[in-house]
């Protein structure tokens, strides 16, 4: 085993966790049948220790069809409020598992899927991570103006905040 990768993975995925927790709403871009990009809001009910983002959906759905021809998605996260913004590539699959639902159901799920736990068009979509960009400029107001002064003085390029590419 190669206990630094590892290490690094799980750091990568806790580091994606903790802005995706203050998301939880994502942008799923899929690929139309006609070439196109597809995209639609998803509530994210998961990033899961193995990198892997769960969402709920139905089973009948265009996404659902879209990712039956093309199965490479990217996932995006965006706060405003606290400056982060994350793009993900992966690749998605549906996943019909019971026990899977049952745990990552709450409450909030429940008003967009009315029949809950018993609809029997109710499934999970799983994403794999592949990679992910993000953009983390929460360190606030006055970390950015010391950075931008310190870019002055020194005259090196101003950086606002963190940015980094991550594979899982």
């Amino acid at each position: 085993m190669d206990y630094e990768n590892d290490l690094k993975k799980l750091e990568n995925i806790e580091k994606l966790r903790g802005m995706i927790d203050k998301s939880k709403t994502a942008m799923l871009t899929t690929f139309t049948t006609d070439g196109g990009f597809h995209s639609r809001p998803m509530g994210t009910a998961q990033l899961d220790v193995d990198g892997s983002l769960w969402f709920f959906t139905k089973e009948f759905t265009p996404k659902v069809a879209e990712i039956s021809i093309d199965n490479k998605v990217n996932v995006t996260y965006s706060n405003a409020s606290a400056s982060t913004y994350i793009s993900i590539n992966g690749v998605a699959q549906i996943v019909d598992n019971r026990i899977k639902m049952k745990e990552l159901w709450d409450p909030f799920i429940q008003s967009f899927f009315p029949e809950g736990l018993d609809d029997m068009n109710l499934t999970l979509l799983r994403v794999d991570v592949s990679d992910a960009e993000y953009w983390d400029n929460s360190a606030g107001t006055v970390a950015i103006v010391f950075k931008w002064i310190q870019s002055q003085i020194t005259g090196k390029k101003f950086e606002e905040g963190e940015h980094d590419k991550v594979e899982l």
